[in-house]
């Protein structure tokens, strides 16, 4: 599916939804990110933009990324009214193509799937690449299916967190792999159910 037609579908799908007033981060990036001290970050698939909005109230200059042109118009409407225009740039980019410009301290992906092509891999390699010294990439995935995912395919076995990072053949010299495993949450979907829900988590370090 092209460019054209990918943006479209995630367009529908924020579309669909209630724009949230308050949306909320997420649960792996705030207990990984509280008491580092703020910086530039970039968000990839910011989505409603709880997270990027968590983090420009942390002090953070969030550049925050989604293919959905509705998803980005949402989320700089959102940090206008909560007075945190001057923190968040909100930039629609599509990952297939390129990579947001720039360096950073810090760099999250959060569930960053989807049914059409993307190289994951190389993504995430740009991202650890894009990192300064010191900065940090944190990739969160899904370890399990919820109720509410738009991918039920039971066959699906979602790739170990080792391995994911493993993949992107970072040099060990350059970038450290802090942590790569799976923690479980209660969770709630965009319709108000719960479910418990394993996530996968990866958190890299660039040391050189």
């Amino acid at each position: 599916m092209d460019t054209i037609d990918t943006a479209a579908f995630w367009d529908g799908v924020y579309a669909d939804r209630p724009a949230a007033d308050a949306p909320q981060p997420n649960a792996r990036l705030t207990e990984t990110v509280a008491g580092l001290p703020p910086g530039d970050a970039l968000d990839l698939g910011c989505g409603n933009g709880g997270d990027a909005l968590w983090l420009a109230r942390q002090g953070w200059h969030v550049t925050a990324v989604d293919i959905s042109a509705v998803a980005v118009a949402q989320l700089a409407v959102l940090a206008r009214s909560h007075d945190l225009g001057d923190h968040v740039t909100p930039m629609r980019a599509d990952l297939h193509t390129s990579f947001p410009p720039g360096a950073f301290d810090l760099i999250c992906a959060h569930y960053l799937h989807t049914p059409f092509d993307l190289d994951r891999t190389a993504v995430l390699r740009s991202a650890a690449y894009a990192l300064r010294p010191g900065g940090r990439l944190l990739v969160v995935d899904h370890g399990s299916i919820a109720p509410w995912s738009w991918n039920q395919d039971p066959a699906i076995r979602p790739p170990d967190p080792r391995d994911v990072a493993a993949d992107m053949a970072l040099a060990p010299e350059t970038w450290t792999v802090e942590r790569a495993d799976a923690r479980r949450r209660i969770a709630t979907g965009p319709d108000g159910r719960t479910a418990e829900v394993t996530d996968h988590v990866i958190l890299i370090r660039r040391t050189g």
